[in-house]
């Protein structure tokens, strides 16, 4: 496994080390060791599954607060798509910075999003399906989201999107004062 860092900090792309011949090849995944040795999180508690049937579906951008903060290993398993981690962290040199890149069942990169990092994704093909690893288990009392298009993020999405939610459209811009208070709680 090889960790490229990204301009976040603490945030990583990851590509694989495959070993192949005329049958394929053969990659790890995951390897706690190889996380452990980079000072990443590495305790899975619950793997997700995200599959969007249509071209330019937009998903996020979600986090959540403390004690639920989740690290997630982000895979796209079919198709490809344009995943987005923003930093939350008000402590955090690269506070409120943004970062994307485009993960595809042919590229195989994965995104390594850290805990207090929000997260979505807009798909670039029809039928495409992410496969997600979180340290932390879901819980809706604690789930935050911010809109996608906010400014306080600049974030250069591909394109409009084509779907989105009702909840994912309608979350509020970041608000540093109520983003301190919801963390402090």
């Amino acid at each position: 496994m090889e960790f490229i860092p990204t301009p976040l900090e603490g945030a990583f792309m990851i590509d694989l080390n495959k070993f192949g011949d005329e049958r394929g090849f053969f990659a790890r995944l995951f390897c706690q060791k190889e996380f452990a040795r980079h000072g990443l999180e590495s305790g899975i508690v619950q793997v997700n599954n995200s599959f969007s049937a249509k071209k330019g579906t937009l998903r996020g951008l979600h986090y959540q607060l403390a004690p639920y903060e989740e690290t997630k290993l982000v895979r796209c398993i079919q198709g490809a798509l344009y995943d987005v981690i923003v930093d939350l962290r008000v402590d955090s040199p690269t506070f409120k910075k943004a970062f994307g890149a485009v993960l595809s069942s042919e590229n195989r990169l994965m995104m390594y999003v850290p805990k207090g990092f929000a997260h979505g994704f807009m798909t670039l093909e029809p039928d495409s399906e992410i496969m997600y690893f979180v340290s932390q288990f879901y819980s809706q009392e604690y789930e935050r989201g911010v809109r996608w298009d906010d400014p306080a993020f600049a974030i250069g999405w591909p394109a409009a999107p084509a779907l989105i939610s009702e909840r994912d459209k309608n979350h509020p811009d970041f608000d540093l004062s109520e983003h301190l208070n919801k963390v402090a709680r």
